[in-house]
């Protein structure tokens, strides 16, 4: 959470908001996408090795049974 002095100043530990940094003027350069990007692929890489929970896998396979049977019908 942001925390603001009343002139727009962070206080120690806080985060800047999304207005101070779009406010910034200085554009993201390569490098700091790319590091954006391996931050995000670590945090996430954990999510994605995890299995499909059954109830996803099960919906998943109803939907394409209903989708099956609504292509036959003319």
């Amino acid at each position: 959470m942001t925390e603001d002095d009343e002139a727009g100043r962070l206080h120690d530990g806080a985060m800047p908001s999304a207005t101070q940094i779009s406010n910034s003027g200085r554009p993201l350069g390569k490098q700091a996408h790319r590091r954006i990007g391996a931050n995000l692929r670590t945090m996430y890489q954990s999510i994605v090795q995890q299995p499909i929970p059954s109830r996803f896998s099960d919906l998943i396979a109803k939907l394409d049974e209903d989708s099956a049977v609504t292509a036959d019908q003319p």
